[in-house]
């Protein structure tokens, strides 16, 4: 079972000089790529000139996380794509497992391995950590940090249990169901695409897993959603989209508007914490929301599966309920 290991890139120099080093120690069984988005730095420069080994995809411009990586793999031949952030370490072994059960598994479409925070490697991180699920009305969360908690990974979920949805910091997929599925929706450029894909595979009857023995830090966290209005608004438009594609017929529009009205209320609650700009792009996302729409609509499969959520609504579970953790909710 042939795999590659494919990094997208956009002007991340520093992160690929500190992190690539150990993709290329650690992975002896894949062939590695770095998928630049257009960069205007060195990152190309560096990575030919210091990694003879890796192979660099150059795409035109830069069409964020969905579109590039949709770019990129049109020229990668592999049975098991492996997309990873250039913020991402890897540690011994992180492959053996994965393609393991893959080989075991055929019906195991998506894989995450255990996430863990780089800078505090005792803490699951806040992109993914143990495995991703939503709720009734398709707000994520995962084992080991739900909204604004995070947990200490005390082995407490070291299991191969199957998710919704699976990170895209170290997200890996068979070829062919990438290429079934048309790859990460464009429309979306970046954040929840990931939800999205795998939402389409389970949709389709196909199997996401988790799996605790293929470990990987990650740098990226909370700390961007405060402090960038873009970040919330692709993450309430992508959301409203995704449950505009993914969700049964018979509760679409019941769920929808659910759901828009939950997201005024986290627009009050910006304005409440001085934090406008943050309202305004979730104004921002419902009018383009509204705009694609029906564009999201015409992409639905003929069947949508009613079992998706974990739990009706982690909102409540987290805020009134106080389910802080992910053992105090389920």
């Amino acid at each position: 079972m042939k795999i590659a290991v494919v990094i997208l890139n956009w002007n991340g120099e520093k992160l690929l000089e500190q992190f690539l080093p150990s993709v290329v120690h650690y992975s002896p069984e894949a062939s590695i790529y770095v998928a630049d988005n257009a960069s205007t730095d060195s990152s190309v420069t560096f990575v030919k000139s210091n990694f003879p080994t890796v192979q660099v995809i150059e795409n035109k411009e830069n069409s964020g996380f969905a579109g590039g990586y949709n770019q990129a793999l049109k020229e990668v031949e592999a049975d098991i794509y492996a997309l990873v952030n250039s913020d991402i370490e890897v540690t011994e072994n992180w492959l053996k497992p994965i393609l393991k059960t893959f080989e075991n598994e055929p019906r195991t479409a998506i894989i995450q391995p255990k996430i863990l925070d780089f800078k505090n490697k005792k803490l699951f991180e806040y992109a993914g950590a143990a495995g991703g699920f939503i709720d009734q009305y398709g707000y994520p969360f995962c084992r080991g940090r739900i909204f604004e908690t995070i947990e200490k990974d005390k082995g407490q979920y070291d299991d191969d249990c199957e998710l919704l949805w699976a990170s895209g910091a170290c997200f890996f997929i068979r070829s062919a169901i990438y290429k079934e599925l048309q790859g990460f929706d464009a429309d979306f450029f970046a954040h929840q695409e990931e939800i999205d894909l795998c939402w389409r595979t389970f949709n389709k009857g196909y199997t996401i897993k988790y799996n605790y023995k293929s470990v990987v830090y990650h740098v990226g966290g909370a700390t961007l959603q405060h402090i960038n209005p873009r970040k919330t608004f692709l993450n309430f438009r992508n959301s409203l989209l995704m449950l505009a594609k993914n969700l049964p017929k018979s509760s679409l529009f019941t769920i929808l508007l659910v759901r828009l009205i939950l997201d005024g209320v986290a627009g009050i609650r910006f304005i409440l914490q001085g934090n406008f700009s943050h309202c305004w792009a979730v104004l921002q996302a419902h009018f383009s929301f509204y705009t694609l729409f029906l564009k999201n609509y015409n992409k639905r499969e003929n069947l949508q599966s009613k079992a998706y959520y974990k739990t009706k609504s982690i909102v409540f579970s987290y805020y009134i309920k106080n389910g802080t953790i992910f053992g105090n909710v389920f």
